[in-house]
């Protein structure tokens, strides 16, 4: 699997320690910049392309890294084919409502379930509102976690 990264100046440097954790786990890797830091960049200009890579090769997946990781998410989201979830850090309670049996106590079911219920390909990180050990284990869960598959879940993913 082809996992692509982009970054604005908020997600510059997590995204670059991001870049090399997932290198270690054995991952292709692509760099979609910022290849610099430049307070005056703008988020569009790096998600929309990594968002229409993703959307057009089928086996592959994004991380992109942006203060909150919302206007990122929304960027990557206005591309057909692209199911971006966001993440600004664990929950310090989890509630879990995953009726499939299982669930989590450790806070990130909002990276696991959008995979698992929502086949989610690109994660949105929200690097203002996390520690690097946050997200490195957001993006270990994100790669790690497949869909589902259920009916229920690809109906719902028709009606988009």
């Amino acid at each position: 699997m082809k996992i692509y990264f982009a970054a604005d100046h908020a997600g510059f440097a997590l995204k670059n320690a991001l870049i090399e954790h997932v290198r270690t786990r054995g991952y292709e890797v692509e760099d979609l910049g910022a290849f610099s830091l430049d307070a005056d960049d703008d988020y569009p200009d790096f998600m929309t392309p990594l968002a229409k890579r993703v959307a057009t090769e089928p086996d592959s997946c994004g991380i992109i890294v942006g203060g909150s990781g919302q206007g990122e998410a929304m960027c990557a989201n206005r591309v057909p084919g692209i199911h971006a979830a966001v993440f600004y850090g664990p929950r310090s309670v989890t509630i879990s409502l995953d009726i499939e049996g299982g669930h989590s106590e450790d806070g990130y079911d909002t990276v696991r379930l959008p995979r698992r219920h929502n086949d989610a390909n690109v994660l949105a990180i929200g690097a203002r509102f996390v520690s690097g050990d946050e997200a490195d284990e957001a993006v270990r869960i994100f790669l790690d976690t497949p869909f589902s598959g259920a009916p229920r879940h690809a109906r719902r993913l028709a009606k988009f």
